[in-house]
């Protein structure tokens, strides 16, 4: 394990994973999400706003908030990372699904097509901030009803952007990649460690 310390302002176990599998290591920064109580971030994109401008601006203000946090906390003082994974399909941006119903209609819609999934990741370091958007073109293989509901029965695509999850079960739907695959499960490496690079936390 590298000596290179970082805050993860994220609770994403497979974000976490990834960070293991470089070699970084990092402790998690919690950012406000408890229910009653005001969110730090509050998710959703804005009339008019491209996918790609949306996950930037989500990343960038989980890592600056992240950072202010930090501050108010009295933590030292280290890099802070943040990122934001979002499925679009025929720019919709699709979020996480809020029931099985919502899950259901995202699998019908992406089911047949090539979707696309965008991933930003966003680096604070004191003055120096580093933002990259990884795309990848992902496509799915046409799924029966009876594949939908089972799928759904696991409880897998909780909480997954795309009501989905590459490295789990979903992973016998996927038919071809194009791009970062760690970018579909929420951390594109080679990003991430081009921005810890630029700001001489090199990985390797």
């Amino acid at each position: 394990m590298t000596s290179l310390l970082i805050y993860l302002a994220s609770r994403s176990l497979r974000r976490q994973d990834l960070l293991r599998q470089i070699g970084v290591a990092f402790d998690e920064l919690r950012l406000r999400e408890a229910p009653g109580r005001d969110p730090d971030i509050v998710e959703g994109p804005r009339e008019g706003e491209s996918a790609p401008e949306y996950v930037k601006r989500i990343a960038r203000t989980k890592a600056n908030v992240g950072w202010e946090r930090m501050t108010e906390r009295g933590l030292p003082a280290r890099p802070i990372l943040a990122a934001d994974t979002e499925v679009v399909l025929d720019g919709h941006i699709f979020g996480k699904p809020a029931d099985a119903t919502h899950t259901r209609e995202m699998l019908e819609r992406l089911s047949g097509r090539t979707h696309q999934v965008l991933t930003a990741v966003a680096l604070r370091w004191e003055r120096e901030f580093v933002l990259s958007v990884a795309t990848t073109q992902v496509t799915m293989r046409e799924l029966t009803e009876g594949e939908m509901d089972r799928y759904i029965a696991t409880g897998e695509p909780v909480g997954k952007a795309g009501a989905y999850a590459i490295q789990g079960r979903a992973a016998a739907f996927i038919t071809r990649i194009e791009g970062s695959y760690s970018g579909v499960m929420g951390l594109p490496l080679a990003e991430t460690s081009a921005a810890l690079a630029r700001i001489g936390r090199s990985v390797l």
